[in-house]
């Protein structure tokens, strides 16, 4: 029973203290209004979601998110010197190659959204067998240890989370 009216229940919390967040202030109204919320989009686009996402380790989310602020940071640092003190001509820039092993749709979103959100790398593509993730540096020196930074700090992280 409690299957079907909460669907999907990590959404429906996400959902919920998002809406507390948006509102910027606390009220009972806003928090009931958040909960119609967080329990009804899940059971209205549950239509949408063919198969659940397996979560086998979620206390590794917490560690994913934690590193994943931390070199978001570093990376604004590292891409403010590079903005202010690298004239253009300098920059090395690359397309790299990620062979992935991971092989879970959503966690290979998570792995190309991380990539995005850190500045100075973008994900700019995935080949249609979904094994290769072609990723555009700003500035790399080495291509080889960004994949292998990539690979250890994000993709062996996302496999333990998702599979």
């Amino acid at each position: 029973m409690l299957a079907k009216l909460l669907p999907h229940p990590l959404l429906t919390v996400t959902l919920t203290i998002v809406w507390m967040m948006l509102l910027n202030a606390f009220s009972i109204g806003g928090l009931v209004l958040g909960v119609f919320l967080g329990v009804t989009v899940p059971l209205l686009t549950q239509a949408f979601w063919p198969s659940r996402p397996r979560v086998r380790n979620p206390l590794m989310i917490a560690e994913y998110g934690l590193i994943v602020l931390w070199d978001i940071v570093l990376a604004n640092i590292q891409v403010a010197y590079i903005v202010v003190f690298k004239p253009n001509n300098k920059l090395r820039q690359h397309f790299i190659a990620v062979p992935l092993e991971i092989y879970s749709p959503e966690a290979i979103t998570v792995l190309a959204g991380t990539i995005t959100m850190t500045p100075g790398t973008v994900s700019a593509d995935l080949s249609a067998d979904g094994r290769v993730l072609l990723v555009h540096c700003l500035d790399t020196g080495d291509p080889e240890g960004t994949v292998t930074q990539i690979k250890t700090r994000y993709e062996a992280r996302l496999k333990e989370i998702f599979e």
